[in-house]
């Protein structure tokens, strides 16, 4: 019985074509296009499409978060950060402290935009900081200290964000 790695291709009698994502001691863990992840036994019918070599694998998500960190450090395109459902639609209004002056009013998720541009272009710094060369390690973890700082002062609009992960997080006290 061949074992295969993950990233080979097989096809299964009943869930069609599928990519092995893991390999564990009795089972393969496998995404089929039509039927999403199943787990198969190693013994099933499964007929080899392509497999890969063992040793020169690696795993989905390490896969995923290599190309997460090319695309973030090398293209100006943003990932969809949801915004909270509660702000769909709404507006928000800055109102002079003098009652003379005009509030402006703006789409709530035209500001919620900005915000996320302004988190993304962080993250870009960031990595650009710690991939340059010139730099030395205290004066790039000067600046992660700026960065980190940055995020705590945004941390008031994490209640924009739908999903707890896109927050922004400050220094942890301890």
């Amino acid at each position: 019985m061949e074992i295969l790695a993950p990233g080979s291709r097989v096809k299964h009698p009943d869930h069609g074509v599928g990519v092995v994502v893991h390999t564990h001691k009795r089972i393969y863990e496998i995404c089929f296009f039509e039927k999403g992840m199943r787990n198969v036994q190693k013994d099933s019918e499964l007929e080899i499409i392509e497999a890969l070599d063992i040793e020169y694998t690696v795993s989905f998500t390490e896969a995923e978060d290599a190309l997460i960190k090319i695309l973030r450090e090398w293209s100006d395109v943003t990932e969809v950060t949801p915004i909270g459902d509660k702000w769909e639609g709404g507006n928000m209004i800055l109102q002079p402290a003098d009652k003379t002056l005009q509030a402006k009013e703006i789409p709530i998720e035209t500001f919620f935009h900005k915000i996320v541009m302004l988190r993304d272009r962080l993250r870009v710094l960031e990595q650009k900081i710690n991939a340059n060369p010139k730099l030395t390690d205290a004066e790039k973890v000067e600046m992660e200290q700026y960065i980190t700082r940055i995020y705590g002062s945004l941390t008031t609009f994490n209640v924009l964000f739908k999903n707890k992960l896109d927050h922004f997080i400050g220094e942890k006290s301890s």
